[in-house]
């Protein structure tokens, strides 16, 4: 009985400490007794602002206001007018601003542009073609300097900055493989080409490869020049045709350029050519509507959505203004577009795109929970 009256006497002893411990508890608020410190702080930061009626959360409120670069070595074309349209939409839907950089293609100035924004401490640069030889040095003064970099097609191999690519080689051999199919296999074909650029230089290696597999294609003439780069295209196209005026001699033409490809299809329907197909690489809203004209030479191109392209860039640059450790290289999958895909009855836009070509279009790469939230917190204000 004595025994048995001890025993009585701890088990209430220790009920009466786990309600004193749960009553304590209560007080404090600490509910989910299940979960971590940092488990419950990840949830407070993942819950949006506009369903908890409150201020985001401090880690998304310090990413607004940042002042971005965009150091660019050119600004030519339609292709570079939709990626930076990307680029300033996507910076000014986190807060932030964006001043530009345009080299006119010189890459001592693109140099020089580049230690200006280091210089002036923005808070994050984004760098737009160029290669390393000019770039290396003050993309590492930057990161040496704290500031986050995110570069498209300059070919940069910096510990701690992401590249943002373009697949070249597939966007080549896209286009290639349909020209092989669409020629039978065989035919004599034209290159509008250019040395020197990061993304050329890639999508070279795809067409050397490309004819030693295909050996009864065989190339005929090669051009192309960056400066007036479509003019000269059309220039160059046409002295090319005085060259082979019989219909038949010219099977296609492969433009690693669309900027080639709007200059050497002028040239084709003007000298009513357009027995010869074309097929490019990139895609705008003015290619797209050469590519519809029935009674042009162009017949497709594989891409990958300009805009797109600027929107995941600053993507990534914002979540290394965050603090996240990101990839080293994204590439950006292209898909090719081709005339028979589209409507004949009316002229659509790359916005309508992907009615008719599912693959283009939105894309979810580098995107986050909490960068969906500084949008929505954004676009609250």
């Amino acid at each position: 009985m004595k025994h048995s009256a001890r025993y009585s006497v701890w088990a209430a002893l220790a009920l009466a400490i786990v309600l004193a411990l749960t009553a304590c508890g209560s007080k404090n608020g600490n509910t989910n007794a299940g979960s971590s410190p940092s488990a419950s702080a990840s949830a407070s930061a993942s819950a949006s602002p506009a369903a908890s009626g409150s201020e985001a959360p401090a880690d998304i409120e310090a990413l607004k206001g940042k002042k971005i670069a965009l150091v660019m070595q050119f600004m030519q074309g339609t292709f570079s007018a939709q990626y930076v349209d990307g680029v300033k939409k996507q910076v000014a839907k986190y807060g932030g601003e964006l001043k530009v950089f345009n080299a006119n293609g010189d890459l001592n100035v693109m140099a020089a542009n580049l230690d200006n924004a280091v210089n002036q401490k923005f808070d994050g640069i984004l760098i737009d073609h160029g290669n390393a030889e000019a770039l290396t040095a003050g993309v590492q003064k930057a990161v040496n300097a704290g500031i986050p970099v995110v570069e498209f097609d300059a070919g940069l191999s910096i510990e701690g900055v992401t590249s943002v690519a373009q697949n070249d080689q597939l966007l080549a051999q896209k286009t290639l493989e349909q020209l092989a199919k669409d020629a039978g296999d065989k035919g004599n074909i034209v290159k509008i080409w250019v040395a020197g650029f990061a993304p050329m230089e890639r999508r070279q290696q795809a067409y050397d490869a490309f004819l030693k597999s295909h050996p009864d294609i065989k190339e005929v003439a090669a051009f192309g020049q960056f400066d007036n780069a479509q003019l000269n295209a059309q220039t160059q196209m046409e002295a090319v045709l005085r060259q082979y005026p019989e219909k038949g001699s010219i099977t296609a033409v492969w433009a690693a350029w669309d900027e080639f490809a709007k200059g050497a299809a002028t040239a084709l329907k003007q000298a009513g050519r357009t027995e010869i197909k074309l097929y490019g690489i990139d895609l705008t809203d003015e290619d797209l509507a050469m590519i519809q004209d029935q009674d042009g030479a162009w017949v497709g191109s594989a891409a990958v959505d300009p805009s797109s392209i600027g929107v995941v860039q600053v993507r990534y640059l914002y979540q290394k203004l965050h603090g996240d450790k990101t990839d080293a290289r994204v590439e950006l999958e292209p898909v090719y577009v081709g005339r028979d895909a589209l409507p004949k009855d009316k002229q659509i836009t790359t916005a309508e795109l992907s009615q008719y070509i599912p693959e283009w279009g939105q894309t979810e790469t580098g995107n986050t929970e909490y960068l969906k939230q500084l949008e929505q917190s954004v676009g609250a204000q």
